[in-house]
């Protein structure tokens, strides 16, 4: 399985010297993109569904664009156990992004984004870790886009308050996500997870392809985690207002 997913990996890359050709796209309205920011106003709506493991979550996110450079929204999961009591909400995801570097919309610089955000509350079942009742995260995503491919990176650190085991711990997200022709594309990205508690480390490795329909996509991912070899399927809509 790892064997077949770096070869997938190395395959998605060679591509970007022929996808860079690509046919210039309007990237105002592509959600998918690790880049992507709203404009004054606008209203994103991000469903997914994802399965593993006999385990079915439901999350959604709405974000809203306060101005060319700033957008705030919120994200919440529903989690069913078919075989077991791992039922319950996730926590409540408050959090925005801030457009440091580069106006929305120019391709022709790198841009950069700072993250930030709380995430509260949620069943104990569902938290990651379980004893966290609350999360504070802080990141910076950087990368630039072309007619063809987008390449970034995103560096977050989450801390966790807590008095007998509280931890934080640092993810690195590189992706690269291409327009292959009118209204398709891919996207892969390697997720490295290091914690103050090694129990927490993760290495996830996904892939995902995007149909795009004037202002919505539907796109399926498939992700693969090497320390606890699990393996996920999803489905992805984005819709934008």
């Amino acid at each position: 399985m790892r064997r077949l997913l770096y070869t997938g990996l190395i395959a998605m890359l060679a591509m970007v010297p022929y996808v860079g050709v690509a046919h210039a796209q309007d990237l105002t309205r592509d959600t998918s993109d690790p880049l992507y920011i709203q404009a004054t106003g606008e209203v994103l709506s991000e469903t997914t569904l994802t399965y593993w493991d006999n385990v079915l979550r439901l999350g959604e996110r709405l974000s809203y664009g306060i101005n060319d450079r700033l957008v705030i929204g919120a994200m919440v999961h529903f989690q069913q156990d078919f075989d077991g009591p791992e039922d319950g909400f996730s926590a409540l995801d408050l959090g925005g992004v801030y457009r440091v570097g580069t106006a929305a919309g120019n391709s022709a610089h790198i841009i950069s984004d700072v993250l930030f955000g709380l995430k509260v509350g949620g069943s104990s079942h569902v938290r990651t870790p379980y004893y966290a009742d609350s999360t504070y995260y802080a990141g910076y995503r950087f990368g630039r886009q072309w007619a063809g491919v987008t390449l970034a990176a995103t560096v977050q650190s989450n801390w966790i308050f807590d008095d007998q085991r509280g931890m934080a711990y640092i993810d690195f997200v590189p992706e690269a996500y291409f327009r292959i022709a009118q209204d398709w594309r891919l996207g892969t990205q390697f997720t490295l997870r290091k914690a103050t508690n090694p129990h927490y480390d993760q290495e996830w490795l996904g892939g995902k392809i995007v149909r795009q329909y004037g202002r919505t996509q539907y796109a399926g991912h498939l992700d693969y985690e090497f320390e606890s070899d699990e393996l996920q399927v999803g489905v992805d809509v984005n819709v934008l207002f």
